[in-house]
C-alpha cells in the first residue's frame, strides 16, 4: 500500500486547527448541567444546553472532536444504508417516519449553525446512495426505497450511479451533505465558550452519584455536581441500565486518496456487501478530490487488521485507478440491536441523568439529532420521538431477539473461549517485534507487546470494564477488547472506552 507503515492519523485531525486547548480540571465546579464527552453528540448537547441558559461543563478524557469524531466518515444523510424496511416491519410506518424526519431536522439544523456562525467546514450538498452489485440484493433496495418514501424522504430507486462500476440497483435520497467534522466542532466548541459554557479536556470522569445534584469525580480528584448529566462518551462509561447487553462495537478502516476531479463519482455511497464499502470524496488541494474509502467491518480485538487495510486499498485500486494513499485510520461504531440510537434517560429510575449511544455508525446527524433531544428533555419539553429513541423502550424486545442473542453469545465465547485458548497459549519468546500476544507469564495471563527495538511491556490480559481478555491490533499498536470495545495503548493506557482504568502494568 502506498501509505506510510506507522501512518494512522485521520485526516479530518491532520488538516483541522489543533484548536486551543482547554485545561484539564482541577479543582471541584458546580454548573447546572456537565457532559461526559467531547465528540459530535457532547458538544451538540451542550452547544443547545448553553443556547437555552443552563451553565454547562463539557468534560472530555482527552482532546475534543478528536475521537470517534475525528475518525468518522462525514457524512451527514438520513439514508441509514437499509434502516427504513426494518423500522417499517418492527416498528411501524409511524417509527419509520420519526425516524425520518428527526434525522432529516438534524441535517437541517447543521446546515443553520453552519451559517449563522460562518464556519467553514467544506460543507457541501450531495446525494446519498445506498447501493448493491448482487442482482439478489434488488427487491431489498426497491423495499429500502419504497419504505424511505413512506417515510416521507425524497427517496428513489436507480439503476445508475457516478461509481467507476455498474450497480445492480441504489437508493438514491437527495439534499444531504458532507463536512470536515473537526473544523465544525471546533467552530461550535469557539461558540459555546463564548456563551459562558466551560470545557476541560485531559479530565477523565471515573465515578456518578446520582442524586440533586448529581455528582462526578475525575481521575485527577476533582468533583462536578451538577442538576443533570449527560453520558455521551460513544459506548457509556457508566451503563445502569445494562445497555451494553444492547450494543455490539465495530471497527472500520478508513483510507484516502487523492483523484483528477473527473473520477469524482458525486454522492455519498454503501453498500453492506463485501463488509461494507463506503465511498465519498471531499475537496482537496490542485483541483482534485480527496477518494475517502470505508469498509472491513470487524469486532475489536478480532482479525488481521493489516490485511484488512490490503484488501481495502485493492478493492479501491481496482475501481479508481492506481492511487497514493494519504491517510488511513480505523473508526469505531456501536450497533443497537434493533437499528435505533439509545437517546434519553440513563436508566428506569433516572431523573436527572442521560444517555447517547448506538448511532450505528450515523453519528453525525444522530449525534446533532441527540443534542436537539437531550436539550428538550432537559429543559423539560417533550419530543415527538422522545419515544423513538427511549433508552429504557421495551416494545422492541421481541424484534431485538436475534441480534440481542447473537450479541451476548459473541461476549460469551470471549468470556469462556478465550480464557481456555490462552491457556494454552505459547510465551513470550514466540512474540515478534511490533506484535504482542497474551500467554501466561508465573500463572497469570498477561497481555505482552514486544515495541521495534526487542523491548518488553507487560500488563494484565483483562480488560478494566467488565473483564474480557483483550487482544492486540499490531496494526495499531493497541490492546482491544472484543466484547465491549474498550482500547488500550501497550503499556495499559486508555485509549478508547468504555474503560475507565488503565490494564494494570505486570512484571515479567
Amino acid at each position: 500500500m502506498n501509505t506510510p507503515a506507522d501512518d494512522h492519523r485521520s485526516y479530518w485531525i491532520d488538516t483541522a486547527p489543533p484548536g486551543p486547548l482547554h485545561p484539564p480540571l482541577e479543582s471541584d465546579l458546580t454548573v447546572d448541567v456537565a457532559v461526559v464527552g467531547g465528540g459530535i453528540a457532547g458538544l451538540s448537547t451542550a452547544w443547545e444546553l448553553a443556547r437555552a441558559g443552563r451553565r454547562v461543563a463539557v468534560l472530555e478524557a482527552d482532546r475534543i472532536a478528536a475521537g470517534v469524531t475525528g475518525h468518522t466518515t462525514a457524512k451527514l444523510s438520513v439514508l441509514h444504508t437499509l434502516v427504513y424496511a426494518r423500522l417499517r416491519r418492527t416498528r411501524g410506518p409511524e417509527a419509520a417516519k420519526l425516524y425520518a424526519r428527526s434525522q432529516t431536522e438534524a441535517v437541517r439544523h447543521a446546515a443553520e449553525i453552519v451559517d449563522e456562525l460562518g464556519i467553514d467546514c467544506d460543507w457541501e450538498d450531495t446525494a446519498a446512495f445506498t447501493y448493491a452489485r448482487d442482482p439478489a440484493a434488488t427487491e431489498e433496495l426497491k423495499a429500502e426505497a419504497d419504505a424511505a418514501r413512506e417515510a416521507g424522504l425524497p427517496a428513489e430507486y436507480v439503476t445508475e450511479t457516478g461509481l467507476p462500476f455498474p450497480v445492480a440497483g441504489a437508493v438514491r435520497v437527495t439534499e444531504q451533505a458532507q463536512f470536515h467534522p473537526r473544523k465544525y466542532l471546533l467552530a461550535l466548541a469557539e461558540d459555546l465558550v463564548r456563551q459562558g459554557a466551560v470545557i476541560h479536556e485531559r479530565t477523565r470522569v471515573v465515578d456518578l452519584d446520582e442524586g440533586r445534584p448529581c455528582t462526578l469525580r475525575t481521575a485527577g480528584g476533582a468533583t462536578v455536581r451538577a442538576d443533570d448529566v449527560v453520558v455521551a462518551t460513544h459506548y457509556p462509561v457508566f451503563d445502569r441500565a445494562l445497555l451494553f447487553t444492547r450494543l455490539s462495537p465495530r471497527r472500520e478502516l478508513v483510507l484516502t486518496a487523492p483523484i483528477p476531479a473527473g473520477l469524482d463519482p458525486h454522492g455519498m455511497f454503501i453498500t453492506p456487501e463485501q463488509g461494507t464499502r463506503s465511498v465519498r470524496t471531499a475537496p482537496y488541494e490542485d483541483g482534485q478530490r480527496l477518494l475517502i474509502v470505508t469498509g472491513e467491518h470487524f469486532t475489536p480485538g478480532t482479525g488481521e487488521v493489516e490485511a484488512r487495510f490490503e484488501r481495502l486499498a485493492g478493492w479501491a485500486t481496482e475501481h479508481f485507478g492506481d492511487l497514493v494513499f494519504t491517510h488511513r485510520w480505523a473508526t469505531q461504531d456501536n450497533d443497537s440491536t434493533d437499528s435505533v440510537p439509545l437517546v434519553g434517560p440513563l436508566h428506569a429510575g433516572a431523573q436527572h441523568t442521560y444517555v447517547a449511544t448506538g448511532f450505528g455508525g450515523w453519528g453525525m446527524s444522530g449525534g446533532i439529532m441527540a443534542g436537539r433531544l437531550l436539550a428538550q428533555q432537559i429543559t423539560g419539553r417533550k419530543s415527538a420521538w422522545s419515544d423513538l429513541y427511549d433508552p429504557r423502550r421495551i416494545r422492541t424486545v421481541v424484534g431485538e431477539a436475534p441480534a440481542f442473542l447473537k450479541n451476548q453469545a459473541k461476549v460469551a465465547r470471549h468470556f469462556v473461549g478465550d480464557r481456555l485458548a490462552s491457556a494454552a497459549g505459547g510465551s513470550v519468546d514466540d512474540i515478534a517485534p511490533g506484535d504482542g500476544a497474551v500467554v501466561r507469564v508465573g500463572g497469570h495471563r498477561c497481555a505482552v507487546h514486544r515495541d521495534e527495538d526487542g523491548e518488553l511491556h507487560a500488563v494484565s490480559a483483562r480488560c478494566t470494564h467488565l473483564g474480557c481478555l483483550v487482544a492486540f491490533n499490531s496494526a495499531e499498536r493497541t490492546w482491544e477488547c472484543p466484547c465491549h470495545g474498550s482500547r488500550f495503548t501497550p503499556d495499559g493506557d486508555i485509549v478508547q472506552g468504555p474503560a475507565v482504568r488503565p490494564l494494570e502494568k505486570r512484571d515479567i
